[in-house]
């Protein structure tokens, strides 16, 4: 009976041996690479990134990543370009090919008519000898020694290896192209990431009631307030509407073991002096992680220490932050 390796371990060997083809190509790197960059910034086209099989979806991704990192890119299957595709190649563009082997049937068709065109062309490529390799403008080496499969066969270290490079492009190009979190924001407006990203403070707490007393009010009254706005804060406000702490329900707690009768008591008396406020133009982001450092679960939204409102944990539980 033939004794199997451990599963972890065969997960270990796969694992350094992608580590280890990835550590090797940079060693590959060389001045080529930063043409490459430089002429893709300097392009007034689009990348139009190409291949078959497993580098095609390798290459999907490379495209999915440059166009939210402000890279402007296209995927065309190179099986599809010899059958129609080939029309939406422009003159201005630039194609990265991806291919291991630089030697199949479909890119040794596709690259003399791609050459008819002008385009510059990057072969991203593991055999630097390979038909592809001659034949591009640049060539970037994702050279893998041999696959992490025990028969060599298949697509793993070297489909790794193209996406680390294609990773290394894009960030290059996001880098030169001084690419910024608002940048990002633009092209991620759905979901959580988009959220953290572009939601403001003011977004929210428009949504909430803006509970608020006196100094000089009533224990009772404050309590009142707490509970009616159902935010389990109040602020506490001077004469001239300026803010002057704040009572949570914590501090009603602490009051009531500190304090055998407390219905003669005063906000002055039990609230927080110089609460932590947010201003309404902050990112909600930085109200979250203002609330996660201080494990408080609202914050009063202020302009010029006046109380525009609230904000509360829940508020950005329900917008998908936390």
């Amino acid at each position: 009976m033939k004794v199997l390796k451990n599963s972890k371990t065969i997960a270990q060997q796969v694992l350094l041996a992608e580590a280890d083809a990835i550590r090797h190509a940079v060693d590959l790197l060389d001045d080529q690479f930063d043409t490459v960059v430089d002429t893709i910034l300097n392009s007034t086209g689009r990348l139009v990134v190409t291949g078959v099989g497993k580098s095609a979806l390798i290459g999907q991704k490379i495209v999915a990543t440059m166009n939210s990192t402000g890279t402007p890119a296209l995927f065309m299957h190179a099986a599809d370009a010899i059958h129609g595709d080939l029309g939406m190649i422009q003159a201005d563009d630039v194609v990265l090919i991806l291919s291991k082997s630089g030697n199949t049937a479909e890119i040794k068709v596709l690259l003399p008519l791609l050459k008819r065109t002008s385009v510059r062309i990057i072969a991203l490529v593991s055999d630097h000898e390979s038909y592809l390799a001659q034949h591009a403008n640049y060539v970037l080496r994702a050279f893998a020694e041999r696959e992490a499969d025990p028969m060599n066969l298949a697509p793993t270290t070297s489909t790794t290896v193209a996406l680390a490079l294609g990773d290394a492009l894009a960030i290059s190009l996001l880098e030169a192209r001084g690419f910024t979190r608002h940048d990002f924001a633009r092209f991620h407006p759905g979901g959580s990431l988009g959220k953290k990203l572009y939601l403001k403070v003011a977004d929210i707490f428009p949504h909430n009631q803006c509970p608020q007393v006196l100094l000089d009010t009533s224990v009772k009254d404050v309590i009142f307030e707490i509970s009616a706005k159902r935010l389990g804060a109040t602020a506490v406000i001077n004469a001239d509407g300026l803010l002057e702490g704040i009572v949570t329900d914590g501090d009603i707690r602490r009051m009531a073991y500190q304090h055998d009768t407390f219905w003669e008591l005063r906000a002055r008396d039990v609230m927080t002096a110089m609460p932590i406020c947010v201003e309404a133009d902050e990112y909600a982001m930085v109200a979250l992680q203002l609330m996660r450092d201080r494990d408080i679960s609202q914050l009063i939204v202020t302009e010029n220490n006046h109380v525009k409102g609230f904000i509360h944990l829940h508020d950005l539980l329900k917008e998908g932050l936390v």
